[in-house]
């Protein structure tokens, strides 16, 4: 399973819960949590392990969670979901790395949140603590994303009140507790759009299954203008690129939810890196995300950055080379790269690459790439 995933159960796991899990499916007990302490040496594997924040507080009306550590892209504080939690009435101190927080007598209370900015995290984390406050919980410029409206679909079924989700207005009436329920998760969108990507690259024709392109609509729309064929068939997307319709360079710019994801970005760079023309891409999300960049200049690419944007000139061929993977995305994008390079690519560090993509070189390998893991 994916790396990501296995750091999330040993958390869940040391704070009591007990999973089982066979193939796709995992079952989850939350019955008899025994601490809610969430510890720096499970915490700093994965950011999103500051979503046990939120639901811990509510639940215990207390919680000691991990600052997570750091990531190579970017900052992303936590102040905002600190902030908010504040707004509901807690009290919470940073000490020794550790949030320290405490809900007031009678436990969290519903407030008007505005959010400085949409963090997909940070409105996650209040909509699970709001779901237990008392009274109602009102979250402006909250994130949009597909996997917000789906964990908002799973807390419903688990007895919820939680109206507004797809926009940036969600509303959530507290309720007494919460119950089990049984919930199919969404389709990786990140992960569908690199497989469509090196559809693209490769002049590849694949069948996607069990997924959608309502997911990623901004990036579909920008994949056909790029020279891609695009189209849903049922539960499938089916994505090809005639091997004689050259690739052209297009303007990308990343912004949240629906707009162009930021996630899709180092994937897009190396499909323009050997596309006819030039091809500008511009990052607003986070400040450090180009580290691909000289990766892929190693192996040919003709890539320029200023400040926050790159200016991706094509080139006929790239070359194999041996590269580094900085972080999971930058990490696929050189995977994409090597699937198109003349000769031979070798990728370091891809315990990036297993962070997020699950089988990939079983994946790849049976639609013909010649990939393995050494």
């Amino acid at each position: 399973s994916l790396r990501d995933i296995a750091s999330q159960v040993e958390l869940l796991t040391y704070l009591g819960c007990t999973i089982k899990g066979e193939g796709d499916l995992m079952a989850i007990g939350a019955g008899t949590i025994t601490t809610q302490t969430a510890p720096y040496d499970i915490v700093r594997k994965m950011r999103g392990s500051i979503l046990v924040l939120g639901p811990l507080l509510a639940r215990f009306g207390h919680a000691k969670v991990s600052l997570p550590g750091g990531c190579a892209i970017g900052t992303r504080p936590v102040d905002m979901h600190i902030k908010a939690l504040e707004e509901m009435g807690a009290e919470i101190t940073l000490a020794e790395g550790y949030i320290y927080a405490k809900a007031p007598k009678g436990g969290l209370q519903g407030a008007k949140i505005l959010f400085p900015k949409v963090s997909v995290g940070a409105t996650e984390n209040l909509m699970m603590a709001a779901t237990l406050a008392k009274g109602t919980t009102v979250l402006a410029n909250a994130a949009r994303e597909p996997e917000i409206d789906d964990l908002g679909q799973c807390l419903i079924k688990m007895g919820a009140k939680i109206e507004g989700l797809g926009t940036d207005t969600i509303r959530i009436e507290g309720v007494k507790q919460l119950h089990g329920a049984h919930h199919r998760v969404i389709a990786d969108r990140i992960e569908t759009g690199t497989y469509m990507v090196a559809a693209g690259m490769t002049g590849g024709n694949i069948r996607l299954e069990n997924t959608s392109i309502d997911y990623i609509s901004s990036a579909v729309a920008l994949m056909c203008q790029a020279g891609m064929d695009v189209d849903q068939d049922g539960q499938d997307i089916i994505v090809a690129r005639d091997i004689n319709t050259p690739l052209k360079g297009i303007d990308i710019m990343t912004e949240p939810h629906p707009g162009f994801p930021t996630d899709l970005q180092a994937q897009f760079m190396a499909l323009l890196s050997i596309a006819q023309g030039a091809g500008m891409v511009t990052e607003t999300i986070f400040e450090n995300r180009f580290m691909h960049v000289p990766e892929l200049n190693r192996m040919g690419a003709d890539i320029t950055v200023q400040g926050n944007s790159a200016i991706v000139r094509g080139v006929k061929t790239l070359t194999g080379a041996e590269v580094m993977a900085t972080d999971l995305r930058a990490s696929v994008a050189l995977v994409l790269a090597g699937l198109v390079a003349e000769g031979e690519t070798i990728v370091n560090r891809i315990y990036h690459l297993e962070r997020g993509y699950e089988n990939i070189v079983g994946k790849l390998s049976n639609v013909g790439a010649k990939i393995q893991k050494a």
